[in-house]
């Protein structure tokens, strides 16, 4: 039977096309999906992402900002979660990105601290002001990001005329 439908399809004309094959119809489904959403809509993509993030097992949240190409995308699973099925969440999540065109270049946290930060950032930018809510949870990302030295710290000079007593002026 098989060799019978194999016959048929090779003495069709020209006309019909063949079967696309397997490696092609990822292609094909992100064409379709490229042609029903807009690249130019951050807040469709961002939509799109999150529904994907949420479609993985353990997920049980996505908030998702773009910017240009790329998106940062924060996933809230069970808080009481083992470590390693995180990092298998997280990696499932990535794979689904992976076959996404607009996940390619996305970048997926299951941090508790940054998920918070880019819910932060989602909101602001619902709420019409996407410049200032990136720089500030921008801001406090870096400050938890970068350590703090003791070496480095420079206690502030009061000015010399202002809370000093003339037996403080004698001490130094």
């Amino acid at each position: 039977m098989l060799l019978a439908l194999a016959m048929g399809s090779v003495g069709c004309s020209n006309k019909q096309s063949a079967p696309v094959p397997s490696n092609n119809r990822l292609k094909a489904q992100a064409n379709h999906v490229e042609s029903k959403m807009n690249s130019s809509n951050p807040k469709q993509v961002a939509a799109h992402l999150e529904s994907l993030a949420r479609g993985i097992e353990g997920v049980k949240g996505a908030n998702c900002v773009v910017f240009g190409k790329y998106a940062i995308v924060g996933i809230d699973v069970d808080e009481t979660m083992e470590r390693t099925k995180v990092g298998t969440i997280k990696y499932s999540v990535a794979e689904a990105f992976r076959k996404d065109p607009y996940g390619i270049d996305a970048i997926v946290t299951a941090d508790i601290d940054l998920t918070q930060r880019v819910r932060e950032i989602r909101a602001d930018v619902k709420n019409g002001h996407p410049i200032s809510g990136f720089t500030d949870e921008l801001a406090d990302i870096i400050g938890r990001i970068i350590p703090q030295i003791p070496r480095n710290i420079m206690p502030e000079k009061k000015p010399e005329n202002i809370g000093t007593s003339s037996l403080d002026k004698l001490r130094k």
